[in-house]
């Protein structure tokens, strides 16, 4: 019996590149049967070559392996009437529909909310976007590192004062985190639909997503401050929350919120028990306003020693602290080893590892699973929908599926 949360739920998923696609994966991943309908030419992220796992990889294509894991593959020409018909079939048996088809697009094709939720009013129709569904802007092309990283301030605000230019956003940051949020509101109006018997339209933008990460900064200009850019320790006014330079020219993280709980502990700890009477940092309050006066002596007390020695030593103290690590060192980190953060798919001979959905049910992650070639499962879903082999030979012949 397969009791994942998401067991005999259908969607059928119209999308590609990276943010809806990856919510799909994230409801395959719990148990739904994900059927992606793709272009008879394939998913331009196919062909993607990006920072050597994509089609640079020279073997699986762990981009799209990422996005599109546990999924059924269906290629299918929407532009035919034919081709509109197998996807009304699909329709006709799914629970959610998932797309990011811009609204243009998905109106020429009659698959705008309005038309689909009459014809099908239990149907949860949910669907990314780059600037939301509302406003002259709702039908332009939008990816991340425009409608995320650009337009949504991250730029702006994580790129240091003394830069020219701002920095770029690691791959497909907005995406995957909005695909969450498109993930939680599936599920949300799921739980709707059960109570009420009725389908919701589901909304997520990669704009409003990256408005939510920035919540802090949004809170301090609705203030009327200015959020910037800020380095090293300036960020807060507490010298005990910020990162420190090791002997090696490594980092560690101190998040001593509540300084008064740790300072003694930690001035004993690292061999400084003068500093617990200094006057100068007797509290909190004598901290803030000598804070240039205290960081000083950190940065000093930081250097003595290297990252490694400071990781051995910090481990003696029940404090919030963490090294600031590579994204190598992650992959052997004993947190992430002992969590199953990191899962393996195996599919015959090929093996190969991919970072898991942070959601785990009963104390663990889900089993990951290949994501399909491109048309693998045309014909198995055309036969469970009721075509004969004849009917699917005459679509192949026809350019309809592949």
């Amino acid at each position: 019996m397969d009791d994942r949360a998401f067991s005999g739920l259908r969607v059928v998923e119209l999308a590609q590149w990276v943010f809806v696609p990856v919510a799909g994966a994230l409801l395959a991943d719990w148990g739904a049967d994900v059927v992606r309908i793709e272009r008879i030419e394939g998913d331009p992220y196919r062909g993607l070559a990006t920072q050597g796992i994509g089609t640079d990889s020279g073997g699986v294509n762990l981009s799209l392996a990422l996005a599109n894991r546990g999924k059924r593959s269906v290629a299918l020409d929407l532009r035919a009437d034919s081709g509109r018909a197998v996807l009304e079939q699909l329709l006709e048996t799914a629970d959610v529909f998932l797309t990011n088809f811009r609204p243009g697009a998905l109106g020429r094709l009659g698959l705008d909310a309005e038309t689909l939720t009459a014809r099908y009013p239990k149907l949860v129709y949910a669907r990314g976007h780059g600037y939301g569904a509302h406003g002259s802007d709702a039908d332009l092309p939008g990816y991340d590192s425009s409608a995320f990283w650009a337009r949504g301030g991250m730029a702006h605000v994580l790129t240091p004062p003394d830069r020219a230019n701002p920095i770029s956003q690691r791959g497909a940051m907005g995406d995957r985190n909005a695909a969450m949020a498109l993930a939680f509101g599936i599920a949300s109006a799921l739980i709707r639909r059960q109570r009420t018997g009725r389908g919701t339209v589901v909304d997520v933008s990669l704009l409003a997503t990256a408005m939510w990460t920035l919540s802090s900064d949004l809170l301090a200009a609705l203030q009327g401050q200015k959020p910037r850019a800020v380095s090293g320790n300036e960020q807060s006014p507490n010298p005990l929350v910020g990162t420190y330079r090791t002997k090696d020219a490594r980092h560690i993280q101190l998040v001593f919120l509540q300084g008064d709980r740790y300072w003694a502990d930690f001035c004993r700890l690292v061999g400084r028990d003068e500093l617990v009477d200094d006057p100068r940092f007797a509290d909190l309050a004598a901290r803030r306003e000598n804070r240039n006066a205290c960081i000083a002596e950190l940065v000093t007390v930081f250097a003595t020693r290297t990252f490694a020695e400071w990781k051995e030593l910090l481990a003696g103290i029940d404090a919030p602290w963490a090294p600031v690590q590579s994204v190598e060192e992650l992959l052997e980190d004993p947190q992430v080893l002992a969590n199953g953060y990191l899962g393996e798919v195996v599919d015959q001979d090929v093996k190969y590892r991919l970072p898991t959905v942070p959601v785990q049910f009963d104390g663990h992650p889900p089993a990951l699973t290949r994501a399909p070639e491109h048309g693998e499962h045309t014909e198995t879903v055309l036969l469970e929908l009721g075509h004969t082999w004849d009917q699917i030979n005459a679509l192949k012949d026809a350019g309809v599926v592949l």
